[in-house]
């Protein structure tokens, strides 16, 4: 069996949901050989059988049947579930990058569906659904302890027609409603520019299937005008993704067969080391990084990250960092570190569980903590609103002890919730001018001071 397995995403329809990274087994399912519970499954035998004979209505078998399972894989973790052949093949649809529906990331919260992000140049994103919002009512369906994958069916559909959203948002009293027009979702998981000659500039939104060639194209094409000083690669809001093409990413950048990631569960399977070669990254036609410009290597670089760079995106800001390969600036990531496999239980369901944690090369666990930034630069976005997997209900702990490594970012942790009460700034094209986080980048690039937030920044111009 190859040491990586196909990584998928989680499918949630008309959102892209908080994204995972995901291995997808093509083992079928073992026998256990733990020894069975007969006693609890006597009692549970029993709950079944009163509910069958005396609930107040009749209740069909497959849905008692189904509920059991759902609730006993939803209270192991925010990331584990139950599949059924519609969830399945939205797992598909979503490695692919092309969906229908509105274009938001969303968890759930106290029983309530949550806004993770918007996702850029979606209906969401222009309606203005801003992080931290609820979603109350899906049309004229309360979404309170209604399953995250039902509200996603609710809310995808055929393009051109409207869904109405009820959102209650922080400090706005009344609840605010929006009505949008599902589209055809297709995110481009890469797109890259000259900032300025000398200086290239790479977003990278997702992981999909086609991340790693894309990101090759796009650096082959900022070569073409010249010989790179530095380099920005941006992975913030981008929800993780693809597994194999996360560690894609990092190996365009790092020396052949380094350390990218390493994973460490119960089961063999689970143990993984990801390097810095091809078999780790496709196992399809040529090697797409072979011939990439011998600069790559060596150019100078920053990563800007923020609350909701996640999984698969993490994976890449911490190799970079722990090789020293790049400089990571921003806030603080969302911190999950947790590996999911699907394990098909038939040809009409399955089962996506958490297996395995994963680590940086350095041994780092950043499962409910995040990347912290080598230099912490705050545009204001990043508020005590913005979810993190240590805010998600049953959330997995570190895993082990996590090796000392001083960071200068943590001297400014003091300023959160000074930063808290800021406004939220308007919206902007990541990449654009007026990108803050950017403009600070290319400061540390160019050697140049770098001013930790615009906060600071405003003080600066206050006249004395």
């Amino acid at each position: 069996m190859s040491n990586w397995k196909k990584a998928g995403l989680i499918g949630l329809g008309a959102v892209l949901g908080v994204l995972l990274s995901l291995n997808f087994s093509a083992v079928a399912q073992r026998e256990s050989k733990l020894p069975i519970p007969y006693e609890d499954l006597q009692l549970l035998s029993a709950v079944f059988g009163k509910i069958k004979s005396d609930y107040v209505d009749v209740v069909p078998d497959e849905k008692l049947i189904k509920e059991a399972i759902n609730g006993m894989v939803h209270g192991l973790d925010p990331h584990s579930d139950f599949l059924d052949a519609e969830a399945f093949k939205d797992i598909q649809i979503q490695t692919q990058g092309k969906f229908g529906g509105l274009g938001i990331e969303v968890g759930v919260e106290d029983g309530i569906v949550k806004v993770i992000s918007p996702i850029e140049d979606t209906p969401a994103f222009r309606a203005g659904i801003k992080s931290g919002d609820f979603i109350v009512k899906i049309d004229e369906t309360a979404t309170r302890g209604l399953a995250l994958q039902k509200a996603v069916e609710k809310m995808r559909g055929k393009p051109g027609t409207d869904v109405v959203l009820t959102i209650v948002r922080k400090d706005v009293e009344q609840p605010l409603t929006f009505t949008l027009t599902r589209e055809e979702i297709n995110v481009k998981s890469v797109r890259a520019k000259m900032i300025e000659p000398g200086y290239g500039y790479v977003r990278v939104r997702n992981f999909q299937e086609r991340t790693g060639e894309d990101l090759a194209k796009a650096l082959k094409e900022l070569y073409k005008q010249g010989e790179l000083k530095g380099l920005v690669l941006d992975v913030r809001t981008d929800p993780g993704g693809l597994l194999n093409q996360s560690v894609a990413v990092a190996a365009a950048f790092l020396p052949k067969d380094a350390l990218i990631v390493y994973t460490d569960g119960r089961t063999p399977d689970s143990k993984m080391r990801l390097a810095a070669r091809k078999d780790d990254y496709t196992r399809r036609g040529d090697d797409y990084l072979k011939d990439l410009p011998v600069g790559v290597k060596k150019v100078p670089m920053v990563v800007l990250v923020d609350g909701a760079t996640a999984s698969a995106s993490e994976i890449v800001a911490g190799a970079l960092q722990d090789h020293k390969r790049a400089v990571v600036m921003g806030n603080q990531t969302f911190g999950k570190g947790s590996v999911q496999t699907i394990l098909p239980l038939s040809n009409t369901a399955g089962l996506k569980l958490t297996t395995a944690r994963y680590y940086t090369p350095s041994g780092r666990s950043i499962q409910a903590k995040g990347i912290e930034p080598d230099v912490f630069v705050d545009d204001g976005r990043d508020t005590t609103n913005r979810i993190r997997e240590a805010n998600l209900e049953r959330h997995l702990e570190t895993g082990k002890p996590e090796p000392a490594k001083a960071n200068p970012a943590k001297d400014k942790a003091a300023d959160a919730k000074d930063r808290a009460a800021e406004p939220s700034p308007p919206r902007f094209e990541f990449g654009a001018d007026d990108d803050f986080q950017l403009t600070q980048a290319m400061n540390q690039l160019k050697g140049l001071p770098v001013i930790a937030s615009t906060k600071a920044l405003s003080a600066q111009a206050k006249p004395q």
